[in-house]
């Protein structure tokens, strides 16, 4: 009877009030969620179904608003939700609007573009502000059309859902419009990258800004990196590389000092910055699938000791990335490490260590040996850079006919005591940048030592011999850590084009005569080399048996 006179008194009031009278719990609903990459200012990707996603509660039905457009979706027993919407053409400003039963969340002055993940270490992340591009900060409010979403940096020992908040600096993990006032903490290579495409394409640009100095590649690689049993080692070994340089020695102590403190407390402990994963899991995984175009990439100064290692992790981060954003072989152009004294010899390893990237499709690989600082591991210059990868990217991916890569060096004959090398991408023909003759080449012969050599160009061709190494079995160009006179490039019609990409040729073995390839002539030198003829033993002694032998003779035809 209570419960009945208690109904009739509340008879057309709401069921909360009913029953916040009788103390009864109402399970809380969940509250309309999207990610932090959804803000105000965003640019969604032109010329595909956009992929938007969220949160709210479980059997929810979601529709989606973007001018005349619209999708639905009904949230899953997680609560999570995801529509695909488009394609879109570039334009806005817009609003997007999501609708649950309950909520509405709108988003406004939303452009339709390219958008670009910038990512990396140092190099990326330095800013116009660091870089005191005044001018360049001052113009920006006449391109209000490029964007940024900056992600806050954090570490997480699992993929993440969302990026991390910033409240103490509010324009992190939120998109930006770009002005004089904004601009200065955009990515400095990002933004010149975006004003060289947006001048160009007439498009909106979002750049995704997701680098962190300092940081090693396997930070920004996902676990699955770590099944191949070439990189396995990492996972337990990268305490090991903390002591590579002394400035990360440091950072290292105090981490651990900062995970006995936790211990002692009964906290959990904190991720040290360069552990496996840990940048990829908080700060890469939550932005998945977002529509992008592509990706820039500009890191490596701290893997520079482990090159032989990231010939394999660098090509595996990008297979990562791709499977993960599962948006296809999408374009990734990334920044060869430029030149500085660093004293160690190291770097033209790591230099041709990025190289390998080039060997997946779509990649492209900006050369800037010419615009470093010899003392400054951050140089200035990130204007050129920006502009070197808008022409990697308007070549690969937007289609336009032009000289966006320097001369790549592509076979080697030998013949006597030179070398006659051979390129592509030579333009309009390759040519000494100071009209001074060509520098930067080395030569050695069976011993493996170097010693400095002349080279001229003939055509397309590059001929290049030293006095002191009678057949050359290997040469390189710019090989050094800050390569100082390396003058080789290309012509761009009347202008100077773009450097040549730094190498290392080495002949095959096998390749007795020099031509380049393993073929019957290399058969009668090795028969003349059994016969005492002559003493090549690094080329002809192909089982490695430490002689040259009848074993080397049934080795090389197994290779005809």
């Amino acid at each position: 009877m209570f419960l009945l006179a208690f109904k009739r008194l509340f008879k057309g009031k709401s069921l909360i009030v009913f029953s916040l009278c009788l103390g009864l719990a109402i399970p809380a609903r969940a509250e309309l969620r999207l990610p932090r990459l959804f803000s105000d200012n965003m640019v969604l990707q032109q010329g595909i179904r956009a992929p938007v996603w969220g949160w709210a509660d479980p059997g929810e039905l979601i529709v989606v608003d973007l001018e005349g457009q619209s999708a639905a979706a009904t949230t899953g027993q997680d609560g999570r939700w995801s529509v695909r919407i488009g394609p879109l053409e570039a334009g806005g400003p817009f609003s997007l609007k999501i609708s649950a039963s309950s909520d509405t969340i709108r988003i406004s002055n939303v452009l339709v573009g390219e958008v670009w993940l910038c990512s990396g270490q140092s190099n990326m992340a330095l800013t116009l502000g660091d870089i005191k591009a005044a001018q360049t900060i001052a113009e920006a409010a006449a391109y209000p059309m490029i964007r940024q979403f900056q992600t806050k940096y954090a570490t997480a020992a699992e993929p993440l859902e969302d990026v991390e908040s910033s409240p103490q600096t509010a324009w992190l993990s939120t998109w930006e419009a770009g002005s004089s006032s904004s601009a200065q903490h955009f990515t400095a290579v990002g933004y010149y990258f975006a004003l060289y495409l947006q001048q160009q394409l007439g498009v909106p640009i979002g750049l995704i800004n997701n680098s962190v100095g300092g940081t090693v590649a396997e930070a920004w690689s996902g676990s699955s990196v770590f099944e191949d049993i070439r990189l396995a080692p990492i996972l337990t070994e990268w305490p090991l590389y903390t002591q590579e340089y002394d400035w990360i020695r440091d950072t290292y102590a105090d981490h651990l000092k900062a995970v006995e403190q936790a211990r002692q407390q009964g906290l959990p402990e904190p991720l040290y910055f360069c552990q496996p994963s840990v940048l990829y899991n908080a700060m890469t995984a939550p932005l998945m699938p977002y529509g992008i175009r592509g990706a820039t990439w500009y890191q490596g100064e701290s893997n520079i000791y482990r090159a032989e290692q990231y010939r394999i992790l660098f090509p595996a981060l990008i297979r990562n990335w791709r499977e993960g954003w599962s948006q296809g072989d999408f374009p990734f152009l990334f920044v060869q490490l430029t030149s500085y004294e660093s004293g160690t010899g190291k770097w033209p390893e790591l230099r041709e260590a990025q190289k390998q990237g080039l060997a997946l499709p779509n990649t492209g690989m900006a050369v800037t040996i010419d615009v470093g600082e010899a003392d400054n591991i951050h140089p200035r210059n990130k204007k050129e850079v920006g502009r070197r990868l808008s022409l990697i990217a308007r070549a690969l991916v937007y289609g336009d006919s032009l000289l966006y890569s320097g001369p790549v060096c592509s076979s080697a004959v030998v013949q006597g005591n030179r070398c006659y090398l051979s390129f592509t991408q030579v333009g309009n023909g390759l040519v000494s940048r100071d009209s001074g003759p060509l520098a930067g080449f080395t030569a050695a012969g069976s011993d493996s030592l170097f010693y400095p050599a002349s080279a001229v160009i003939e055509g397309d061709r590059v001929v290049v011999w030293s006095d002191e190494v009678t057949e050359p079995v290997s040469v390189r160009y710019a090989w050094a850590d800050n390569p100082v006179g390396a003058n080789l490039f290309n012509m761009d019609g009347d202008s100077l084009g773009l450097p040549a990409l730094p190498f290392e040729w080495w002949r095959e073995k096998g390749d007795l005569d020099g031509d380049g390839k393993v073929g019957i002539y290399d058969l009668l030198e090795l028969l003349k080399v059994l016969g005492g003829a002559a003493a090549r033993t690094a080329l002809a002694d192909l089982d490695a048996n430490g002689k040259v032998d009848i074993f080397d003779l049934l080795t090389l035809l197994e290779l005809l």
